[in-house]
């Protein structure tokens, strides 16, 4: 284990605990859209970050303005719970930003140390994970980024620390593996089990974690940035094909990947708009657009909207 890195976490986490969360409650007003607010409690809405990577919009699926809200690098909702990581000043300074609109919690602030990547919202919207660029890891050569992935309860306020921490298992054997990281969280809807990618060794593994038992279980190899489908059957991820990165579809019970009718050279955790369709994030013409593809590997990508780190709104539960 990276001693230096995990003391690092551990001394962070010790004292986000022992320090005074900002507390601004944030509700979302019943507004007619356009107005400056978010409505995170409408269903079927398209969450994107603008072009310029500094503000959440909330559109329909055919693209039309509805509303705009916080600062955010990335984001994403579920459930009534939006998280932001919104970058600041310095090369690797970021805060996750946690919003309850519908609900008297307060928001919370998190800072973390990295540059904002990832950004997911358990089904239930009781979890919120982040993924970070950073530099300075023991192991890694001058210049050259690492990443790290953190999870967040909301329901207690227990911050799960790093999955550098966790116990992980790699061909039913535990690893220590120096050069570790973790990055692109999905959670399944028992608020207990999520996926991630690891890199290690010069692989990229498919991990299922465990919030319970905080262990990962390495389960498919070449697999990056994973998203589990509504239904959890699948999970749509970027598969390395030769020089570029390319989405697929991978189904977890018969292991059938089917890749989609996107086009190589994606670099973007996918988001499901429902069980067929996949959201993703690419530049084209000089800006940043969201795109939508079916999941089975059919058809052809559709322009959604101008921006990045695509989500949709599922109401509360």
């Amino acid at each position: 284990m990276n001693v230096s890195r995990t003391a690092s976490a551990t001394a962070l986490i010790v004292a986000l605990l022992g320090s005074a969360a900002a507390t601004v409650a944030w509700k979302g007003a019943a507004t007619e859209p356009g107005t400056g607010h978010l409505r995170l409690d409408r269903p079927g809405t398209l969450l994107v970050v603008d072009a310029k990577g500094t503000r959440v919009h909330q559109k329909t699926r055919q693209g039309e303005e509805l509303g705009t809200g916080p600062d955010c690098r990335r984001a994403a909702v579920a459930a009534g719970t939006l998280v932001c990581l919104h970058g600041l000043p310095g090369p690797f300074s970021s805060e996750v930003r946690i919003y309850r609109p519908a609900r008297t919690e307060p928001e919370v602030t998190l800072p973390v140390w990295g540059k904002p990547s990832r950004a997911r919202v358990s089904p239930s919207g009781h979890l919120v994970a982040w993924t970070v660029f950073r530099s300075g890891d023991s192991y890694a050569a001058s210049g050259q980024f690492s990443t790290t992935a953190g999870i967040y309860d909301l329901r207690d306020g227990t911050h799960h620390g790093s999955l550098e921490d966790f116990t992980v298992h790699v061909d039913d054997r535990p690893t220590q593996s120096e050069d570790r990281n973790f990055w692109g969280i999905t959670f399944a809807a028992d608020d207990r089990t999520f996926f991630a990618t690891m890199s290690a060794g010069g692989r990229t593994h498919l991990m299922r974690g465990d919030l319970s038992t905080r262990e990962l279980t390495a389960l498919r190899t070449n697999v990056e940035c994973p998203s589990l489908s509504p239904d959890e059957t699948r999970i749509a991820y970027k598969k390395r094909v030769g020089a570029d990165w390319q989405l697929h579809v991978l189904h977890l019970q018969t292991g059938e990947d089917t890749p989609l009718a996107s086009p190589p050279g994606i670099d973007d955790q996918a988001a499901w708009l429902d069980n067929t369709t996949v959201a993703y994030g690419r530049t084209e013409r000089g800006k940043p657009l969201v795109y939508a593809v079916p999941a089975d590997g059919s058809g052809h990508p559709v322009e959604l909207a101008e921006g990045s780190s695509p989500s949709i709104t599922t109401g509360e539960r």
